[in-house]
Order: structure tokens, then sequence, then C-alpha cells
């Protein structure tokens, strides 16, 4: 049986899970695919990454004619959804093997490859904004929150490729990966700020050095520059992800 500290980190990954059903925390169900979900996350994790992707206060419709929990993409515009791929016992039967992992750190791992959770958004209200990102988000900050670590303590770090730290890697791609953590390392890095909120664009332009060769390369010169202009966490993470794959960088 999984310890309060491992049940703790097991929770935070599937805390979010129904909302691949569009459905909010107030009326989800307790399961999905069968597995216990719509946990309440300690320490404040939850509603600080929340904040760092959406505003606070009560969430107004910023896009019309899109009421649906699939992410809308940053590159093409449109929605991940696919009839064909994207059925609900496809979606439930490709989310339970991630959800059912008793081992928190291969559940980091595999939210971090994961391609169904990037599907969908945090909030239909904001439908730029990745679930998959709110998930890594909330894991990094409650493994800091637990070690001590005050949100005003925490820095966005560059590290290699490969270079995974459990719970804390938030981005993990095949040219450099992305942790919130207490301690750089000697690693670039930039601070988050006294309080979260949608700050990405501030905390990428500060890093002490960038992962992209934005002086020489126009792909790396385009995303490096959309980076700048992002406010939220969950969006420039998964634009990073998108934009990798749509360019094969």
């Amino acid at each position: 049986m999984a310890d309060s500290r491992t049940r703790v980190l097991i929770d935070c990954y599937r805390h979010d899970a129904h909302k691949m059903n569009g459905q909010p925390h107030d009326t989800a169900p307790e399961t999905f695919a069968g597995v216990p979900v719509n946990q309440t996350v300690p320490h404040g994790a939850d509603g600080d990454a929340s904040a760092l992707s959406r505003p606070t206060g009560k969430p107004k419709q910023t896009m019309e004619n899109h009421e649906t929990h699939y992410r809308l993409s940053l590159i093409k515009g449109e929605s991940r959804y696919s009839s064909d791929k994207f059925t609900r016992n496809g979606v439930e039967s490709a989310v339970r093997g991630l959800l059912i992992e008793d081992d928190p750190e291969a559940m980091h791992q595999a939210w971090l490859t994961s391609d169904i959770v990037s599907v969908f958004n945090e909030s239909v209200y904001y439908p730029y904004t990745s679930l998959k990102y709110h998930t890594l988000l909330v894991a990094a900050l409650l493994d800091n929150y637990r070690d001590g670590h005050e949100f005003s303590d925490l820095q966005l770090v560059v590290d290699s490729a490969g270079e995974i730290v459990p719970h804390r890697t938030v981005y993990a791609g095949e040219r450099f990966a992305l942790r919130i953590d207490e301690n750089a390392d000697g690693q670039p890095s930039s601070r988050l700020g006294s309080q979260p909120w949608r700050s990405w664009a501030s905390t990428w332009t500060r890093l002490t050095a960038h992962p992209l060769d934005a002086n020489h390369d126009k792909y790396d010169m385009v995303l490096d520059a959309n980076l700048r202009r992002i406010g939220a966490w969950s969006t420039a993470l998964q634009y990073i992800e998108d934009y990798m794959e749509a360019f094969d960088r």
C-alpha cells in the first residue's frame, strides 16, 4: 500500500482527469474510467497552478462558438478533436493507463510523454490552455511546497534533454527540458516572482541563458518571439511541444 507522501502525488496526477469529460469539480463524478479522481490537492498547489494560466474570479467565455473541453491549437487555430480518434471509450481506455499507476514517478513520466492528455484544455473558458501541462505544473508546485519551499523561492530551470527531475520537470523535449525548482544547480534559470500569475513571457525573457538559437535559426526565432508574448504557462508549454512536433525540431 502506498504511504501518505506517495498517495498525495498519485492523487495529484489524477485530480483533474474529470476534465476530459468537460466536467467542473463541483459536479464531476468521483471516478473516471473506474479510477478515483477529483481529489483536493493540498498546499494550494492546484489553485496556484491555475493562477499561472488563468485569471482569478468568475471565468468568462473567451472564444465564441467554442464551448468544449478539447484544446485549441496555437499552431493551427483548430481544435485537436477528432471524432475517429477521440471517442469516449477510446479516451477512457487510453487515459486509464495513465491513472492506474501506483508509482508516482512512473505517472510523472507518463504525463510528460502523453499525447492524449494534451488534447484537452484546463478550462472550457480558456481553450488554448492545456490540461497536460496544468497537471504537471500542479505536481511541480506540490512537490516543492511539501519540501518547505515558498512560491517566491521557485525558479524556471533549463535542463539538458533527457534530464528528468521527478515531479519537478514540467516539459521534456528532444532538445531541452524545463523544471520548476528552488535550486537551479548552475543551470540557466529565472525566478517565478512573488506570487503566481500569468507570467510565462516575463519569466522566459529573464532566463539567464536560452535553450533556443534565436540569433541564427529562423524556426527558433519564431518560437522564441511567440514565447515572449504568451502569458499563460500551460499554453506556453503546450505551444513548445506543438511547435517542435509541427516543424520537426
